[in-house]
Order: structure tokens, then C-alpha cells, then sequence
């Protein structure tokens, strides 16, 4: 399952009361109670426009996608101002629409997840009159998946009640500490009162007029000790559930709980507008993908390209971007996407009438690039820009001021003042990142070097009369699309681990400013009146001079030549992944402590490392190669949920990660990393070795063998790591959904082809790309085709998933009823 939030922006929302009315916002995404992204503060807005896209597997189960909104607080707790909550399976039907939602009030009495294992029996009584009645037997068995509490696992305790018209009988469960998934195992006895004309009978019958007016209902709590309970979730189940059987055993999905506030206005909450792409794939075995997977990697040969199953693809999905993920990555594994990115690209040439806006639009060649970029360059943003990037972010905002809205209200005397007032610093910031960009040609990975190179040459066949084209060309991707956007947003590009804040991203957006002069090469001889910003002239003087020109066509040349370049992963380490994650103290001394703290996690190609914080020296090591297994660890061994363990030479190191998504990102790229380590453990414990014993298998030996296999390996690529197969499945859905516009595809290659007059009027194949149309029919049968038969073994699956999940059961519980 993946989920990609592509635009995200509230308005109206609710002001503050009094004179200062306006708000700092800020937009988290949640899979029910668990939050696994968050955006950027926009400050004192009321609409504010978030402007960013989040693209994530989810590892779990989940019942809700939410989206709260947030009013930024300094001093005490940030306010939510409202949500958006969309049922799991709601989403399809919002999936690739843009769409404005109403923000709900958030309130304890809705916030709820999880789910509860419920036994229900009716038993006969004999009292000690003699009479008989009926004893209910209420057996709470256990809940999962129960949300965190202030970030830690919750104290929960369960309510059990018999209500009806005139009684409500109500007992209670242990508290069980620290755990979201408790294992109560209660059971509760009520006896169901009978009128008295009842008699025994040879066989028990429950009447039917009790059977309607009793219900069961289960309210889960937080134990606060101290402070208010708080509520959790609830579930009601009718004893009718056994008027055919004397026994009911299911899970339920708990609910909300009605709040008595039904009556108010939500509307006057705001809106918050989303655009939601949700996927849930099946992936079957690999002989199944063969044929799709051969048509897509033959579309670099196919002439002409727009005739090609890639192309063809781009063309009939909704939106571009959907396509060109899954495209790009499947022809980058098997070495397709240079021929194919050179030929659609060139398709674009033949569109484009004027040198200065070569490659500037949103086409399907500039799009197959960024998305390229972004996959092959994240390490060459690392060894370039991280380094400046952590020294802006550093250094005291009151040591460099870079507030381009307030320059640009000044005069032309109150500008030089201020721009003077901060020279020493902008001038080593704009020194610096040129010198770095401009010598990290050989950081610059061999996909993009070959790529640019066919851009360059392509431009200049393009406009031969134009000797400057051959540089713009390249300049408007590595510079415009790729350096340029990682400085404004380097936490996209994991080069921060977190939002910059208001003032860091002023400074980014100057320095921004600068490397988008350098893409933009026809300003680099521009006068100084020619800037759209009068007050930049000063800073961008210097790029002017032909020293610097030299030094960037030199740098163009270097990055768009065929020549062979070693690579820099030999002599530096591959930088992967860092974030700050909870460590377990591994007790290295007898004395040492065992609690958990929070630390600073790096990983490279050649070790993970964790410091007390970013840039300070590491305080413990674990070598890649030392590394023998990462596997999850049970809740149970710490009642701490996304907890993961790094298995090595020495004691395994427990981390516990923020959330599920984060959680499985490290396990991923860890196990890429030391896949390939001789001495892998092929069994591990689940659990951890604690007072003597192992708690998973009881073994009490701590060198003993694990008790469960490790999990399977995957592809050991650490820089590319992609799975083919995914991809192809991923392609095969976007066909399945754009069968109709693929129709009308073909019905417009038919009416191509039989009617070759001027065309008058637009058709419906007007917007769709058809050069040949005897090969673009041709392409499209074989795609038909290849759908159809990839149907049948997905409807087998979608049959056999539907009848094995038993309705009751835990992987697909009751939605009880809500009071």
C-alpha cells in the first residue's frame, strides 16, 4: 500500500479572538493516531498554502488517513484546530481528485484505534430456589493496536457493561502497564434476569423479547494515575448475536464515542484542500510480469517513441507523475532510461521554437529527469550541498539576515545599508556553494553525465546558430531542477531531518536565488538592469566576471561528457540515512544503566553510527560488514511499539523508531546495506534476553540459536534499490484504471488511419500524441492483450482474499456499531 498527498492547503480557518487574529500553522498526517509526517510552519496566515508532497508505504494495517491542523505554540502545547479524517476504504474514491474537506472538531471522545477480541456465551443457572436463569459470560480476551499516549505506550484498562431499559451492570479489567496491545484474558458473569412465568425447558431457548433489549458494551481507557482517564475507544455488541448459537467469538474494530456535541458548527473550523493518491497492489510472482515487462523495456527502440507502451502510458494516465515513477525506475534497473529520456526529449525539441525556453516546461522528458535526479543524485547532494546546508541552519539567525520581502520595500539607499550590514556572511555562503558545485564533477553520478550529454548534443543539432544552447540545456536541470530545489527544500532530499524554520528558509531562498542565476544562462550577461529583483544586481556582480563563466562552462562541460569518471564511492563513504531515534543502553559495563535515550542515527555505506547530537563525534560504532541480521522487535520485550534490532558481532542494539513508517525505512535500508555480510544470521530471537531467559522461547542460554527465521533478503543495491517486479504491477494497475482513455486511444488510431483529410474541428484524440498511427494501434493490442491475461490471476487472488478473511476475524473485525 503507498500513499502520495500531493497538495495540501486549508483556508478560512477559525481566527484568533481579539487583534491579532492571525495564525502559525501547521499540517501533520496520521495513519489513525500515529503521526508519520508533518509539514512546514507557515506563519500568521489563516489560509495558509503548505506546498509540499509526501510519498510512503505503509506498513500496517490502519483504519483512518487523518490530517490535523495545528496552531504553532511557543509556550505551551500547539492547538488543533481541526481534521480531516478518510476511512481506509473511502480512499479510493478521493484518490487522484483534488478535493476540498471540511475540518471536523477534534475532541478525546473521537480519537480512537484498535481493536478488541470479545467471547460471548449463554449459559443455563440453576439458583438456589431451584429456578432457572441464564448467565451471560463476557470473556475479554485482548486488544491490538491500541494508540500511543504522549508518544509512549498507553496503561490500559477495559469497562465491561450489561445494559438494557433498566439496568447497567458494569465490571472492570486489570490495568495493564505499558503495552498498546494487552492481553487481558477476564472473564465476567451476568446473570439475565427472566420473568416469572419462565420454566425450564428440555432444550433453552433465549426469548426473544431480552434478547432485543440487552447489549454489551466494552469501553477501553488510558489509566491517567494521577490526571483524568482518558478514553480510547468503545465497542456495543446485541446478545442477539447468540439468539441462533450459544457461543459468539470475534474482534471488533472500537469506535467513537458520541460526544453530545452534534449540534456544532463545523463549517466555521476552515477547509483544508488534498490531493490523495492511494495504491494498494498485489504483486505476483515474477513469470507473470514477463511479457509487460518486455513490451515497456522495448519502448526505447520504438520508432517513433510516441508509438512506444511507455509513452503510450504517460499519455492516457490522469496525471503524468503517476507514470513516470514506476516507469522511470523500471527502466533505470535495467539500464533503459538514458535511450528512452534521450528520445522523448527530442520529441520536445521539435515543439520547442526558441533557445531561451529549452526544457522549461512540465513535459514527460523533463519530468523522467527530475524523477532520475532525484533517485541517482541524493548522494551527490550530500557530498555537495549537506555541508553548507548544515552551516546555515546552524549558525544564529542574528548574525545573517536575508528577509527578501523586507529588501524589496526599502529604497535604494536603505537596500545597500542592509545588504552591507550582512556581506561577510552572504558572500561566504554564495562563495562556497559555487567553489562546491563547481569542482563536484566527479561526485556527479555516470546516469546523469550520460544523460546531459545527449541533451547537449541534441540542443545544439537543435539550434545550431545559438553556441550558448548547448549549455543551457544541461544548466536548466542540474541547476534549476536539481540544486536549486534540494537547497530550498533539503529536507525532501533528506539532507535535514527537519523543517527549517522561518528564518533558515529566507536565507536557503537567497542562496536559491543564486544557483537559479546560474541555470538561467543567459543572465550571466545580463546588465544590471535587467534583474527582476533591482537589489540582487550587487550580489550577482560576481558571476558576471569571466572568471566565473569559465569556471561554470567548465563544470557544464565536465558533467555532460561521455568520458569515463571513477567513481567517489571508492575514497568516501556512501551517506544513506540519519534521523533521531531511542536507543536502548546496551549495558556494556555491570553497573551501566538499561533505559532508553534519544540519539542522533547515521548510517553510510560503511557504518552506522549514533551521537548525542547532529555533528557532535559518535559515541558508538557498528561497522556494516559487522552487522549480521535487522529484524523488528516485539512490543512485548519493552512494551514500546516501532521498535527494531540491529544484530552484530557484539550485544544487539534496540532503537526505537517515531513511527511505523520511519521504523520500516531503517529496517529496509539496513538490511540493503549488510545484505551481502558474510556470517548472516538465518535465525534470530524476536524478542530480547532478559532476567536469565530469552522472553520469545524461554531458551535461558543467551547464545542460543533464535527461534524464528530472519527475514528475506533483498536487493543489495544501497543506491538503487529497486523492485521490478513492484514497479510492473505498479504500471499494470495504471493501464487497469485508464482502460477507457487507452480505448479512445485506439478508436482515434483508427480514425487516423482511415481519414486523412485536414482535420476542422478538435476530436476527441486531439489531446493524445499520435505520430504513427498503424504502430501506436499495434502497441496498444499488445498492451490489451497483456492486461487481460494479467486479470485473471489478480481476480483469482481478489476471490481468495475475500473468502480466507473471515468476517470476525482479526485481520478484518466487526465495525461495531457506534452509539
Amino acid at each position: 500500500m503507498f500513499i502520495c498527498v500531493k497538495s495540501c492547503e486549508a483556508k478560512n480557518l477559525l481566527p484568533y479572538l481579539g487583534p491579532h487574529k492571525m495564525r502559525d500553522c501547521f499540517c501533520t498526517i496520521n495513519l489513525d493516531q500515529e503521526e508519520v509526517y508533518r509539514t512546514q510552519v507557515v506563519e500568521k496566515s489563516l489560509s495558509p498554502f503548505f506546498s509540499e508532497e509526501f510519498y510512503f508505504e505503509i506498513p500496517r494495517t490502519f483504519q483512518y488517513l487523518s490530517f490535523y491542523v495545528y496552531d504553532k505554540n511557543v509556550l505551551q502545547r500547539d492547538l488543533r484546530i481541526g481534521k480531516v479524517a478518510i476511512k481506509k476504504e473511502d480512499l479510493c474514491h478521493h484518490s487522484g481528485k483534488e478535493t476540498w474537506f471540511s475540518l471536523q472538531p477534534v475532541d478525546s471522545n473521537s480519537e480512537v484505534q484498535g481493536k478488541v477480541h470479545l467471547e460471548l456465551k449463554l449459559n443455563e443457572l440453576i439458583t438456589e430456589n431451584g429456578t432457572v436463569c441464564q448467565q451471560l459470560v463476557v470473556h475479554i480476551k485482548a486488544c491490538h493496536g491500541l494508540p500511543l499516549i504522549n508518544g509512549q505506550s498507553c496503561d490500559p484498562y477495559a469497562t465491561v457493561s450489561l445494559v438494557g431499559p433498566s439496568r447497567n451492570d458494569q465490571k472492570k479489567t486489570k490495568v495493564k502497564k505499558k503495552t498498546s496491545n494487552p492481553q487481558f484474558n477476564e472473564i465476567f458473569y451476568f446473570e439475565v434476569t427472566r420473568s416469572s412465568s419462565y420454566t425450564r425447558k428440555s432444550q433453552f431457548q433465549v426469548e426473544e423479547e431480552d434478547i432485543e433489549k440487552l447489549e454489551i458494551r466494552i469501553d477501553l481507557w488510558n489509566n491517567g494515575n494521577l490526571v483524568q482517564d482518558v478514553f480510547l475507544g468503545e465497542i456495543k455488541v446485541p446478545v442477539n448475536v447468540l439468539r441462533t448459537d450459544s457461543s459468539h467469538q470475534a474482534w471488533y474494530l472500537l469506535q467513537p464515542r458520541d460526544n453530545g456535541n452534534k449540534s456544532s458548527k463545523t463549517d466555521d473550523l476552515g477547509s483544508l484542500r488534498l490531493n490523495i493518491c492511494y495504491t494498494e497492489d498485489y504483486v505476483l510472482p515474477s513469470e507473470y510480469y514477463g511479457p509487460l515487462k518486455t513490451l515497456l523495456l522495448k519502448s526505447p527502440d520504438v520508432q517513433p517513441i510516441s508509438a512506444s507502451a511507455a509513452y503510450i502510458l504517460s499519455e492516457i494516465c490522469r496525471d503524468k507523475n503517476d507514470a513516470v515513477l514506476p516507469l522511470v525506475r523500471l527502466l533505470l534497473h535495467h539500464d533503459k532510461l538514458v535511450p528512452f529520456a534521450t528520445a522523448v526529449a527530442e520529441l520536445d525539441l521539435k515543439d520547442t521554437q526558441d533557445a531561451n525556453t529549452i526544457f522549461r516546461g512540465n513535459s514527460l522528458a523533463t519530468r523522467c529527469l527530475d524523477e532520475m535526479m532525484k533517485i541517482v543524485g541524493g548522494h551527490y547532494l550530500k557530498v555537495t550541498l549537506k555541508p553548507i546546508l548544515d552551516e546555515v541552519q546552524n549558525i544564529s539567525p542574528t548574525v545573517i539576515v536575508c528577509d527578501l520581502m523586507i529588501v524589496a520595500l526599502l529604497s535604494s539607499d536603505l537596500v545597500y545599508s542592509f545588504m552591507c550590514s550582512s556581506k561577510n556572511k552572504t558572500e561566504h555562503f554564495r562563495n562556497k556553494l559555487f567553489s562546491t558545485i563547481v569542482k563536484s564533477s566527479m561526485s556527479c553520478p555516470t546516469v546523469m553525465c550520460d544523460i546531459f550529454y545527449s541533451l547537449r548534443q541534441m540542443a545544439t543539432q537543435r539550434f545550431p546558430n545559438d553556441p550558448h544552447v548547448q549549455y543551457s540545456a544541461v544548466s536548466s536541470f542540474v541547476f534549476l531542477r536539481f540544486f536549486a530545489v534540494a537547497v530550498v527544500s533539503p529536507h525532501t532530499f533528506h539532507l535535514r531531518p527537519h523543517h527549517p524554520d522561518a528564518q533558515t528558509i529566507r536565507t536557503l531562498t537567497l542562496i536559491s536565488k543564486t544557483i537559479q542565476t546560474l541555470g538561467s544562462w543567459g543572465s550571466l550577461s545580463k546588465s544590471k538592469s535587467s534583474f527582476k529583483e533591482t537589489f540582487m544586481c550587487e550580489f550577482f556582480k560576481m558571476f558576471q566576471e569571466e572568471g566565473y563563466i569559465m569556471a561554470v562552462k567548465k563544470f557544464l562541460d565536465e558533467i555532460s561528457s561521455t568520458e569515463t569518471k571513477e567513481s567517489s564511492g571508492t575514497s568516501e563513504p556512501v551517506h544513506l540515512k540519519e534521523g533521531e531515534m531511542y536507543k536502548r543502553a546496551q549495558g556494556r559495563t555491570r553497573i551501566g544503566k538499561k533505559n532508553f535515550k534519544k540519539r542522533w542515527f547515521c548510517l553510510t555505506s560503511r557504518e552506522l553510527t549514533y551521537h548525542k547530537q547532529p555533528g557532535k563525534d559518535a559515541i558508538y560504532t557498528i561497522p556494516v560488514k559487522n552487522i549480521l541480521a535487522v529484524e523488528k522487535l516485539e512490543e512485548s520485550s519493552f512494551n514500546k511499539k516501532n521498535m527494531f534490532q540491529v544484530i552484530h558481532t557484539e550485544k544487539p542494539l534496540y532503537v526505537q523508531a517515531n513511527n511505523c513508517v520511519e521504523a520500516n525505512e531503517w529496517i529496509d535500508v539496513l538490511c540493503r546495506v549488510s545484505r551481502c555480510n558474510q556470517n548472516r544470521l538465518s535465525f534470530y530471537h524476536p524478542s530480547v534476553y532478559l532476567n536469565g531467559n530469552w522472553l520469545c522461547c524461554q531458551e535461558t542460554s543467551e547464545n542460543t540459536l533464535g527461534c524464528k527465521p530472519c527475514t528475506a533478503g533483498v536487493p543489495a543495491d544501497i543506491q538503487i534499490d529497486i523492485d521490478e517486479d513492484r514497479e510492473t504491477e505498479r504500471i499494470y494497475s495504471l493501464f487497469t484504471l485508464s482502460l477507457l482513455k487507452l480505448q479512445k486511444m485506439e478508436e482515434a488510431c483508427g480514425t487516423i488511419a482511415v481519414y486523412q483529410g485536414p482535420q476542422k474541428e478538435p476530436d476527441d484524440y486531439s489531446n493524445f500524441v499520435i505520430e504513427d498511427s498503424v504502430t501506436t494501434f499495434k502497441t496498444i493490442q499488445q498492451i490489451k492483450s497483456i492486461i487481460e491475461k494479467l486479470d485473471e490471476p489478480h481476480e483469482k487472488y481478489r476471490k481468495k482474499r475475500s473468502s480466507s478473511a473471515k468476517y470476525g476475524s482479526k485481520e478484518n473485525p466487526i465495525v461495531g456499531k457506534a452509539s
